[in-house]
């Protein structure tokens, strides 16, 4: 770094995407992208919008929230659309989260919690999951901070009920709770219906999995219409135009196509089942996943070494390095031919 970079930053570990490598043709399983192509109906109305580049986009997405609103059954005051559910995340951290309310979430998680701690200058509290890589919910009760829980979790797959972060929510009445729903489309129940109920509740989803826009980055927020203005307090002060024309008319277009997201979901799910009981007969153990991947490891083989055997066959997978999961990969959930290939290559590895 130059000797100019502000020491505020000086402890700053920055995430760490899923490598993106351009050597090979890869089976890219490593980044919980779709397999399939976005909607017809989203390629087309990005398309159309292409065509006034030169006019800025509508600040407050108006349209998109519409059609968002009616989707989950809430009003447009409740809904904040952002650029990925990265940068409402962001905000959260930014705006329910100071030196007196830190923030609070599992040590095994989505890796940009902490980052997202570290950058806005907020303490943060880890909480170990179970032996089983769950979350005890009793663990956050009256919790003394904002809490984020990914769910279903990543990289693990496991989910909780509504009833239960129903529970966590009451318990941590005087601060936000923020449910992280990137894969409910997967097999999780989503908690938006509770934001109508508890004005301490901020639910954040994506396009980028089900919906197959991981390239147009569109996320969102639902909460009570106070929490949202709390939001947009953040956005206006930082980049109104934060949706650009493109990405908002694909948006619409993929809402206007659920169709096309419902089918590629039930496959996805298929695929996930299929490949879980394939690794089994591989000797992997697998935990139950309600998301677009599995998280797996084997009777005898390292999480390192399946990993780098498998890159240089041309296939990507995640491995993490965290002493409680280094044994284990993250597999995105690909088409059939995707999965099968991944199998074949680990059999050559393993048998």
């Amino acid at each position: 770094m130059s000797r100019f970079f502000s020491k505020k930053f000086e402890y700053l570990t920055p995430y760490a995407p899923g490598e993106q490598p351009r050597d090979l043709d890869y089976v890219k399983l490593n980044t919980n992208e779709s397999p399939f192509p976005p909607s017809p109906l989203a390629q087309s109305f990005a398309q159309a919008a292409a065509r006034q580049l030169e006019l800025y986009p509508d600040p407050e997405c108006k349209a998109l929230h519409k059609k968002l609103a009616s989707a989950l059954n809430v009003s447009a005051d409740m809904i904040l659309c952002t650029n990925g559910s990265d940068e409402i995340l962001n905000f959260a951290f930014a705006a329910f989260c100071d030196i007196d309310t830190p923030a609070v979430f599992a040590d095994i998680t989505y890796g940009f919690y902490p980052v997202f701690a570290r950058y806005n200058g907020v303490p943060y509290r880890e909480i170990p999951l179970t032996d089983g890589f769950s979350i005890d919910i009793e663990d956050y009760f009256d919790a003394q901070g904002a809490v984020f829980i990914a769910n279903p979790n990543a990289p693990t797959g496991k989910v909780l009920s509504v009833s239960d972060i129903e529970k966590i929510i009451k318990n941590n009445s005087n601060d936000v709770v923020v449910i992280d729903e990137a894969y409910v489309d997967f097999g999780a129940e989503s908690c938006v219906p509770l934001t109508k109920k508890y004005d301490n509740l901020l639910v954040t989803q994506t396009f980028s999995k089900s919906r197959s826009m991981a390239g147009a980055r569109l996320g969102f927020g639902v909460g009570s219409p106070e929490l949202i203005a709390d939001l947009n307090t953040l956005k206006y002060s930082t980049n109104p135009y934060n949706i650009n024309r493109m990405t908002a008319a694909a948006g619409l277009g993929a809402l206007e196509d659920a169709a096309y997201t419902e089918e590629n979901r039930k496959t996805i799910i298929i695929n996930r089942d299929h490949l879980t009981k394939e690794l089994q007969k591989l000797g992997f153990d697998v935990l139950p996943s309600s998301a677009n991947f599995v998280f797996a490891k084997h009777e005898s083989a390292g999480g390192a070494y399946v990993y780098e055997e498998l890159k240089k066959r041309g296939v990507l997978i995640r491995h993490f390095d965290k002493p409680r999961i280094k044994d284990y990969n993250r597999i995105t959930v690909g088409t059939l031919e995707q999965c099968e290939i991944l199998l074949a290559k680990l059999k050559e590895i393993l048998l």
